[in-house]
């Protein structure tokens, strides 16, 4: 019973379906019907005009986006539990060709307006350093915290006042608006995010990512990048395939809803264990060895997240049976 990763969920049968029905000639790369709608289905979704392009990984989505908001010789604003800060193997770095993630505290990963004013004026000025350029915020966050619109907006204002470039990872975007109960809109553009990188592979997808950019401005050269960083599919109609699945009928919300439904049932069982609030698809505990060890022997598996905790992520395709099996287990420890 995996309670790894929603890495590893299940590709949703609506989403079989879409590729099912892709699957004959037409224009090869992004020139296909299917990819050429992006633009119009993302716009509709975020009640404004978007760039909307789909690539195959969260990582290209990151990078990409960061290289189109900041320049070799600048930096990028983020948290230092950030995915593009820890765990995307330098390729923000590699696709800026250079430009410095600088770093910044705050409990459950979310940055707060009042760190990041206290960053950006200790930040000096001169030839000799970085200079911020970009401010990238993660929603829902790595340890499943989630940005409200107005958190966004008051750090959205900061960015837009020090000429900074706003980047949203929503790899588990449809968590957090699931959560805050929220249009879309309201958290992103409407708050002063400039690209978002919208998950979809955690979410039902098979390999799908989409880039949205609100300030099309700032779209320019982005398929060259992608072109030029490997990411330019032969056969993009299948990509753009899983999006249209996921976001028509509002899939990707039922699929949200599901996952952090089954999370709130596993918070309820750990109580006094939490070590966050519980707000999206994820719960992070404290569990002694002797713990971790009897839920795996049941049967359970999960990630040891530091000494003494561990994560647990409930994906949109968990059996209910499952997660009440775990929740009694945790309840029994």
């Amino acid at each position: 019973m995996r309670f790894f990763s929603d890495n590893a969920a299940s590709v949703h049968p609506d989403v079989m379906a879409a590729m099912a029905r892709a699957n004959h000639v037409d224009t090869a790369y992004d020139g296909d019907a299917l990819s050429q709608s992006l633009d119009r289905l993302m716009s509709d979704l975020f009640e404004t005009e978007v760039t909307a392009l789909w690539v195959a990984t969260g990582t290209a989505a990151n990078a990409l986006a960061l290289a189109s908001l900041c320049p070799p010789y600048g930096s990028v604003l983020c948290h230092n539990d950030a995915h593009i800060q820890n765990d995307e193997c330098g390729a923000p770095e590699f696709y800026t060709h250079g430009a410095k993630m600088s770093v910044m505290p705050g409990d459950g990963a979310k940055i707060s307006a009042e760190t990041l004013k206290a960053q950006l004026a200790a930040a000096p000025g001169g030839v000799h350093w970085t200079q911020p350029h970009a401010l990238s915020i993660t929603n829902a966050t790595e340890y499943g915290r989630v940005y409200t619109p107005a958190d966004v907006a008051a750090l959205g204002a900061i960015a837009k006042a020090h000429g900074l470039g706003f980047h949203m990872d929503g790899a588990r975007f449809a968590n957090a608006v699931a959560t805050v109960g929220c249009a879309p809109a309201d958290v992103t553009w409407r708050a002063g995010v400039d690209v978002l990188s919208f998950g979809f592979t955690k979410n039902g997808g098979m390999s799908a990512e989409c880039l949205v950019y609100f300030d099309k401005a700032k779209a320019a050269g982005v398929v060259e990048r992608r072109k030029r960083a490997g990411h330019l599919l032969s056969k993009g109609r299948y990509m753009a395939a899983q999006i249209i699945a996921l976001v028509q009928n509002d899939v990707w919300l039922a699929n949200a809803r599901a996952a952090n439904a089954g999370a709130q049932k596993l918070a309820a069982a750990c109580g006094p264990r939490l070590i966050q609030p519980v707000e999206a698809n994820e719960v992070f505990a404290r569990m002694t060895p002797d713990e971790v060890a009897r839920l795996r022997a049941a049967g359970f598996d999960f990630y040891d997240w530091a000494q003494g905790e561990v994560r647990f992520v409930v994906s949109w395709d968990q059996p209910e049976a499952e997660i009440a099996a775990f929740a009694d287990a945790i309840t029994r420890l």
